[in-house]
């Protein structure tokens, strides 16, 4: 294991500069840049400082397992929710997405459905539309794309997807988390 690959891997998923990771552990730059190019090696002090800055416990930390790793998902491993009340299912794509930094879904809207309401965020959004046709309502503004038509918007205001087809729309949605 490359403690040093790993740290940097954290602080780039954190936002950090090497200066503002130091700043925050009282370590410089220097050394920083050092830890992530294993010329050095962190005492196990500084290293739970920089594990606790960096939003990670140690066991997370130096656990390989496999299911971070895996790279094919196989449909009978997707987890599927239907809200038959608003008319959609959705189709988490990858089981472990949630600890990703994306989450791709399949989502169907029936005749008439529409997708739950967001908050605001500070996630980002891309859409496929693979068949009908969707409303999306972004704040106080509304965009129409069709079948073949892509999305992409800053969640920044409140959104919910809508179907606009009389018939059913399906689409491939990927979403960055927001680490509100």
């Amino acid at each position: 294991m490359q403690i040093g690959t790993k740290i940097k891997r954290l602080r780039l998923k954190n936002g950090l500069t090497q200066e503002e990771l130091g700043e925050r552990t009282d370590l410089s730059k220097g050394f920083i840049s050092q830890l992530e190019r294993d010329l050095n090696s962190p005492s196990i002090e500084t290293l739970f400082s920089l594990l606790e800055v960096l939003g990670t416990s140690p066991k997370e930390f130096f656990d390989d397992s496999d299911e971070d790793k895996k790279v094919v998902f196989m449909p009978d491993e997707h987890i599927i929710h239907t809200d038959e009340s608003l008319g959609y299912e959705i189709d988490w794509l990858i089981t472990t997405s949630n600890k990703k930094e994306m989450e791709p879904v399949y989502l169907t809207l029936a005749e008439k459905g529409q997708f739950k309401q967001f908050e605001p965020s500070l996630a980002e959004t891309f859409i496929y539309v693979l068949e009908g046709k969707v409303r999306l309502v972004l704040g106080s503004q509304e965009h129409i794309a069709k079948a073949g038509d892509s999305i992409y918007y800053e969640a920044s205001d409140h959104h919910q997807l809508i179907n606009a087809y009389s018939g059913k729309s399906e689409m491939i949605i990927v979403t960055t988390q927001s680490y509100l």
